[in-house]
């Protein structure tokens, strides 16, 4: 019989030794891919499915005020390098709607130092437009203008008044009460415009749209800068600017439609006083839709 030899001792290992311990997290580098993912989830957003626009003149009164915010829908046209912050050009111009007369659209203003304004769609490709005594001419067909009820404004930091169109409520409070006309397109649509009387732009030649292009105006029809005005040379002025309009606008211009308003405040609030916050909304306006 063989002597027996001791086994080989065995090595123990001890587990809590042995166990990787997890590299310290860093809040910083966190924090920093946190916030990128987030620029990039609210570019795509606000470049491709909606976008928040906010109403910073009188010119499309009556259906928006200044203190109106709304949304506008990216997708309705179609895209182009307009559609991207800064209008960088990443993108191919993929264009598979026209506007429809009478839809109000947020564009790049042509000759505007790449401002984002807002207006009507009234001519499309192939159309000819004339206004006559304020009278819309579409095609040579005079649109439908039926006056309705004065529109009545409270004045407020975000309105201002015509002194000709002033007046007071029955709680003495200023109001403007203006001329406000019903205009009805081919297509049915309908919409509210301002006319305060005769004006220098309520008679124009006429105007041929371009292929490619669209004829936009505001509602608010003596107080808005639009294609019934040349849009400024690529020389002009800081004055010349604000005096100009902008001819007709490419299609490829276009960001959006707009389709509802989210907030309106008059501009009353203030910041140190948080009541005024709610005092300053204008809740019907909230949710109206185009």
């Amino acid at each position: 019989m063989e002597n027996a030899t001791p086994a080989d001792p065995v090595e123990t290992v001890d587990p809590i030794t042995t166990t990787t311990a997890p590299k310290p997290k860093n809040e910083w580098v966190d924090l920093g891919w946190f916030l990128l993912k987030l620029v990039i989830v609210v570019v795509v957003l606000r470049s491709f499915i909606f976008s928040p626009f906010s109403i910073p003149s009188e010119s499309m009164l009556p259906r928006l005020l200044v203190g109106d915010y709304l949304f506008v829908s990216k997708f309705s046209y179609g895209y182009s390098k307009h559609s991207l912050p800064l209008s960088l050009p990443l993108i191919p111009n993929m264009h598979w709607s026209d506007p429809t007369r009478g839809d109000v659209v947020v564009f790049k203003a042509p000759g505007h130092n790449g401002e984002d304004w807002i207006k009507r769609v009234i001519g499309l490709p192939g159309d000819t437009i004339q206004v006559q005594g304020g009278q819309l001419i579409l095609n040579g067909q005079k649109i439908p203008k039926a006056p309705i009820a004065d529109f009545v404004l409270p004045v407020s930091p975000n309105s201002s008044c015509n002194p000709q169109f002033q007046d007071m409520d029955d709680k003495g409070k200023a109001i403007c009460r203006t001329p406000r006309f019903r205009e009805t397109l081919p297509s049915g649509k309908t919409y509210e415009v301002l006319d305060e009387g005769n004006r220098p732009q309520d008679d124009t030649g006429v105007f041929t749209v371009p292929a490619g292009h669209v004829f936009l105006m505001g509602d608010n029809r003596d107080n808005s800068t639009d294609s019934r005005f040349q849009a400024p040379s690529d020389d002009a002025t800081a004055e010349e600017r604000g005096r100009a309009g902008i001819g007709f606008v490419p299609i490829e211009n276009i960001e959006g439609k707009a389709v509802v308003n989210f907030w309106s405040t008059d501009g009353s609030a203030s910041w140190i006083l948080p009541w005024t916050w709610f005092t300053a909304a204008r809740w019907s306006r909230i949710g109206a839709g185009f």
